[in-house]
């Protein structure tokens, strides 16, 4: 067998929490594809739509994701559809449109976007469900973010969607929720349709939770412990308040329910390499997030 990251994390039982991408801003375009090795480089697209996309996007910070319906799910109507996003760890929004073609993005301003305002689209009630199944970037993203893709589409047709590359592939399958930015990982078609249903009732799945990308990876680490240590699942009841960070030490300060509580997280750098997908060339550590300590607050 071929060497597959997500089989060689699951086998040193590598934790997931504290892995999401830190992003805020995140816009979507609807893209068939085939995506290639590199979205924006080697997706098909209308000449010099990918590299523009590529150089407003790194100078925002801001995430594009090609996403398109998986098969055989209801076909999305005439025109290209787009969603902007602002994954704020406690104010997110969702917008989305139809535009005419490709060529509709440049009129996108991504630096409103990146200061988490709105672009004027309407606004999007419903999640997107976004499944990585970018093969071409990782086989791991395709051979389990597929069956994930098409699980959720069965049960969740508006709002599921296959993107491209979204971070993480040796947790695939991986799915990222907006306008929470929420990533989920090791997922499986049955345990993706259970997260959606939670979702759907307003709680976090945190068996599979991979953080909050709204906030820095210790953060996320210290969330998700904190939800399990005060048994909190509702997905708006925990709210990041302060943080401090010194010499890898993150002491931060979150609200559940009215009341606050201090937690201590220590972040480190593993001294074993690993190979974190399928296509390193190269082995790299693996960053732990430690959570020493929770107490609630005067």
């Amino acid at each position: 067998m071929p060497f597959r990251c997500a089989v060689a994390s699951e086998e040193r039982s590598e934790t997931m929490a504290g892995t999401a991408s830190t992003v805020r801003s995140f816009l979507l375009v609807e893209h068939p594809g085939p995506w290639g090795e590199d979205a924006l480089r080697d997706a098909r697209m209308p000449p010099g739509i990918g590299p523009e996309l590529r150089e407003r996007t790194a100078a925002t910070r801001t995430k594009v994701l090609l996403i398109r319906r998986p098969s055989g799910a209801s076909k999305a109507t005439a025109g290209v559809r787009v969603f902007a996003a602002y994954a704020h760890h406690a104010e997110p929004w969702l917008e989305t449109a139809v535009l005419d073609d490709l060529a509709g993005v440049h009129d996108l301003d991504l630096e409103t976007l990146a200061e988490g305002r709105s672009l004027g689209l309407a606004r999007h009630a419903d999640p997107v469900l976004a499944v990585c199944t970018h093969g071409r970037h990782d086989a791991c993203c395709a051979e389990r973010g597929r069956p994930v893709a098409a699980g959720l589409a069965e049960a969740f047709p508006d709002e599921t969607w296959e993107c491209s590359h979204i971070g993480g592939d040796r947790f695939a399958g991986n799915v990222l929720v907006l306008p929470h930015g929420l990533y989920y990982g090791r997922l499986e078609p049955d345990t993706a349709r259970g997260m959606a249903r939670l979702l759907a009732a307003g709680e976090v799945d945190l068996d599979h939770l991979r953080g909050r990308s709204g906030l820095a990876t210790p953060l996320q680490a210290a969330e998700a412990a904190l939800r399990r240590h005060v048994d909190e699942r509702r997905l708006d009841s925990v709210r990041f308040v302060s943080r401090h960070v010194s010499d890898g030490h993150t002491d931060a300060v979150f609200d559940v329910r009215g009341r606050r509580y201090a937690v201590t997280v220590t972040t480190t750098r593993g001294e074993d390499v690993q190979q974190l997908t399928c296509r390193a060339l190269r082995h790299n550590p693996v960053m732990h997030h430690e959570v020493h300590e929770i107490r609630a607050l005067p």
